[in-house]
């Protein structure tokens, strides 16, 4: 008998299945496996779970239609984790399993190099266990396989084996927010702990600290890294190149206790960095390194770390063979963007997040799951170390440490200053003296004298933060704002010559007038990235001007003296590093209706400001804002700690997230009420709402649908929808998930047709 998690999204369904086995699938049947099974009459996917003598069910079962394929693709790992991420976001187990588990390819599934068993089991040949040489970002050559990995206890060592000062797994404290670490893993042989450089057999050697010294306990979280602990730290990295490196070297030295790293970050230049830094390691090779030409694991030089890269870009076969190494454990490291959070890695033994404030890592398909939220629970499942980074710092990065999760990892104030640049606000008194627009200009003098001194030295980057050519218009003459006459939505020009056009109905009005004043002019209000770099081609001539945004990112420029704009994200880095950044229109960041608008705009300008040389060097950054806020205070003292502090000290005040678990229910508003009435919700639960949400303006004739203008949860067109937020203590944070689950299945049970979609901690509130 086999129980099965049938691929089903109906919330009543979310349970396993039980069928027979077949004696002509027998053998290949295993736990793990895909398989076909009938269900309600209808042939479907599914996995099977485990294998059991018998049934609770009273009926008569039916039979297992055929196994897909005999892979184990869902470890006992994976569907632990997809259990628990689907109860933490009060979805199904089958949402979750399509998000972890990418689609079957055959042809990869046959020619991807076996694991470590079978090469053992063939006197240690695997046939095409060797990967061919491969450009960026390709899977690197598998080494021989790793020795039996060490279970984490998490008390963290220096190299003497003493308890280092290092940020570290605390003792038990019960509840759900300070988790125990888990004990080590069945299985596991303890290995003794080694100090950096020091060889084990079998395993590579522990790297040395590197640029992890610059922190103050850097090098101590790598010996207890490479002593197979279990440290967990919120990093705040220092300004500069040297990140991918560091995320490298703790890699390595979690490599070197036997055990693998998962690293997830935004999108495919950090991916791209992350496999150049891995592939530097000392030791490493080139890629096709560490096989032979016959294609068996060869020794390979010291130190090999062969790892995996999963991104969006790759094609369904090439994804899925690369899928494969980190579950066959070919590959000790596996790095990706979102969807790599639920990567395979054999016998785990670190997460790394990099930049947790990126909206990319926000999943937008159901349950929506964050994947800081994912790795820590999976780390937390697994005993494994965590490392959550980036320049700046989020309010949950910080509730993790407050709630002793995790401890703060970063470098002293002396530290700080000689790696950051210059940072100067535009209208600080000093400069009114001299330029009296300096407040109110969008590029003021002080930018323009700025940037004609850093030409010399090499290329200067402006940061604008809207896309587009001219984003929002005005009537010359009354300064009213120019509407379509349609529907009523902004109207936008979309380069010098172009006609103003809708931007939520996209009806072009090439003759319009005010209609208070009756003037054809337009003035514009809103600037975007477009006409940023024509009016810089124009005051800088004798330079050349790049762009980087949504047409066309550049991945980096040269050394040479240049103009680059680019919108936040886009930036591209450069040789050397910038001689100097104007990060412009602030109150555009600072000013989205958003709960997170200042912790945002913080995260955005350090981002870019990073790229910049330090001061020492002559690196300086302007910011086109007011620099009495605390959000630019906090870039002037490059102090992300404080302001985030601050920020979870607000919202604790005022009960928003992270400080409470909020719950966001969208719908139409009879299906709304209906659920809510439906769901067993915790004493204290609050129910904000249900409030309209703002609504797309019906379609036009010819089916055209407006622009969502960055709100990804607007309705259809013409259809009228509701929002409701729920908002309990984080004690009860699972307790609303069972209740919003609970009443989806009676929803789901009774074929209600009005969908309600529902998100637990959306990233966006207001």
């Amino acid at each position: 008998m086999a129980r099965v998690a049938v691929d089903v999204p109906l919330a009543h369904l979310d349970r396993p299945f039980d069928y027979l086995v077949p004696a002509s699938l027998d053998g290949a049947a295993v736990p793990g496996c895909r398989v076909r099974v009938r269900f309600a009459g209808r042939l479907t996917g599914g996995y099977l779970l485990e294998r059991a003598e018998d049934s609770d069910h009273q009926g008569t079962l039916a039979f297992l239609e055929r196994v897909i394929s005999p892979e184990p693709v869902l470890t006992p790992e994976a569907a632990g984790l997809a259990r628990a991420v689907a109860d933490r976001y009060g979805g199904t187990l089958a949402d979750v399993l399509r998000l972890a588990i990418p689609p079957r390819h055959a042809r990869a599934e046959k020619a991807a190099p076996p694991g470590p068993e079978a090469a053992t089991a063939n006197g240690g040949e695997a046939a095409g266990a060797g990967p061919e040489p491969v450009a960026s970002a390709e899977l690197v050559a598998s080494a021989e396989a790793a020795a039996e990995a060490a279970g984490p206890d998490g008390a963290a060592v220096n190299g003497a084996g003493e308890p280092a000062a290092v940020p570290g797994s605390p003792p038990a404290t019960g509840g759900a927010e300070r988790a125990a670490v888990a004990a080590p893993r069945a299985g596991a042989v303890a290995q003794p702990a080694g100090g950096a450089g020091e060889s084990r057999p079998g395993l590579p050697p522990a790297p040395g600290p590197g640029s992890w010294e610059r922190y103050t306990a850097g090098a101590s979280f790598l010996a207890a890294l490479a002593a197979g602990r279990s440290p967990r730290a919120v990093w705040n990295a220092l300004p500069g190149p040297d990140w991918p490196a560091e995320i490298a070297l703790a890699a390595a030295a979690t490599a070197a206790s036997g055990r693998g790293t998962l690293i997830v970050v935004p999108d495919r230049r950090d991916l791209d960095a992350v496999h150049a830094a891995l592939a530097a390691l000392p030791g490493a090779g080139p890629p096709g390194a560490g096989t032979s030409g016959a294609g068996r694991p060869g020794a390979g030089p010291a130190g090999l770390i062969p790892h995996s890269c999963l991104s969006a870009e790759l094609g369904p076969a090439e994804r899925y063979r690369r899928w494969l190494a980190g579950l066959r454990g070919t590959a000790t490291v596996v790095a990706g963007t979102r969807s790599a959070m639920f990567a395979p890695v054999r016998n785990l033994g670190l997460v790394v997040l990099w930049d947790d404030g990126d909206d990319l890592h926000a999943e937008p398909r159901a349950p929506y799951p964050h994947a800081r939220e994912v790795l820590a629970l999976r780390a937390h499942r697994a005993g494994a170390a965590a490392l959550i980074g980036g320049f700046a710092r989020t309010a949950e990065a910080t509730q993790l440490i407050s709630g002793g999760w995790a401890h703060a990892l970063g470098a002293d104030r002396a530290t700080v200053r000689r790696c950051a640049p210059t940072i100067t606000p535009a209208g600080q008194d000093r400069e009114l003296a001299r330029d009296q627009a300096a407040r109110s200009a969008r590029i003021p003098g002080l930018a323009l004298r700025t940037v004609r001194g850093a030409l010399a030295r090499g290329p200067v980057l402006f940061q604008v933060p809207r896309r587009g050519y001219l984003i929002a218009v005005a009537c010359e003459r009354c300064r009213a704002p120019a509407r379509c006459a349609s529907c009523g939505g902004p109207l936008a020009l979309a380069g010098a010559a172009a006609a103003p056009a809708c931007r939520w109905c996209g009806r072009a009005a090439p003759s319009r007038v005010c209609q208070h004043c009756g003037h054809a002019g337009l003035r514009a209000i809103v600037t975007g990235a477009g006409r940023t770099a024509e009016e810089l081609g124009r005051a800088f001539p004798s330079v050349p001007v790049r762009t980087s945004g949504r047409s066309g990112v550049l991945h980096e420029v040269p050394a040479d003296p240049a103009v680059v704009v680019a919108t936040p994200g886009a930036e591209p880095r450069a040789v050397g590093g910038y001689a100097a950044a104007v990060l412009l229109d602030g109150w555009v960041l600072l000013g989205r209706p958003s709960l997170r608008a200042a912790e945002e705009a913080l995260r955005r300008w350090m981002n870019a400001a990073a790229l910049v040389q330090p001061a020492a060097e002559g690196g300086t950054v302007v910011v086109v804002a007011d620099a009495g806020l605390p959000t630019v205070q906090a870039l002037l003292r490059w102090d992300p700690v404080t302001h985030a502090e601050r920020e979870l000290a607000e919202r604790a005040e005022l009960r928003f997230p992270p400080a409470v678990r909020m719950a966001s229910l969208t719908g139409a508003e009879p299906a709304v009420r209906d659920m809510i009435e439906a769901a067993s919700l915790p004493p204290y639960a609050e129910i904000l709402g249900p409030v309209p949400v703002t609504a797309r303006p019906a379609a036009p004739a010819d089916g055209r649908h407006p622009a969502a203008d960055g709100q990804p949860d607007l309705p259809a067109p013409g259809e009228a929808q509701v929002r409701a937020l729920i908002r309990v203590p984080r004690k009860d944070a699972a307790a609303l998930a069972v209740g919003l689950h609970a009443a989806q299945s009676l929803r789901s049970a009774r074929k209600d047709t009005d969908v309600v979609r529902v998100q637990l901690d959306p990233a966006e509130l207001i």
